[in-house]
């Protein structure tokens, strides 16, 4: 997909004004990134949360179309404010970008906010793009033990931490926001 500066249509503020805005020591994507905002006992979490919900429901969407239109910052950060938000009409849009695939940074926070979205259409996404990118054993004999021995020797990829990843992102957004799903 191609990528256009904001500028370049008029919103050349999307980008400090939530993507390298400052609520913490350190830009919102790079924190977003981070999950510096996952970590109990994080100094920044109260004012970071409160400027990431309010921010969530007063963008436009013609300003998060802006950022979704630019680099893996823009798109990782408009991810999330579209999570928080619970922007539901940008699930085709996230589908889209996240089955493009063009770069590793904000896949994940195309799935956060499928995942708050939770519904069967975004399960749905989600296995097309595991479909897609990941690949079926080409070895009945090797690709299990090869799998397994990954998933010994590096516990944080086996499904069950990255079940446990995705519950911390969507149960602190749910705490930030007030609604569970």
């Amino acid at each position: 997909m191609p990528s256009q500066h904001p500028e370049e249509i008029g919103y050349g503020h999307v980008i400090e004004r939530f993507v390298t805005r400052k609520d913490s020591d350190h830009p919102r994507y790079l924190e977003l990134n981070s999950a510096r905002v996952l970590r109990p006992g994080w100094p920044h979490a109260k004012r970071f949360a409160r400027h990431l919900i309010n921010d969530a429901a007063t963008i436009t969407d013609a300003e998060l179309e802006a950022l979704l239109s630019y680099e893996w910052r823009s798109r990782l950060t408009a991810a999330w404010l579209i999570g928080v938000g619970r922007r539901e009409s940008f699930r085709e849009r996230i589908g889209d970008l996240l089955l493009a695939s063009e770069n590793c940074f904000s896949s994940g926070a195309y799935c956060f906010a499928l995942a708050r979205f939770g519904t069967h259409a975004d399960a749905e996404i989600l296995t097309a793009y595991l479909d897609r990118y990941l690949p079926p054993p080409t070895s009945a004999t090797t690709s299990p033990a090869a799998l397994g021995a990954v998933l010994r020797d590096l516990p944080a990829y086996t499904p069950e931490e990255q079940r446990r990843w995705t519950d911390l992102r969507c149960d602190f957004a749910n705490g930030w926001t007030g609604s569970g799903r």
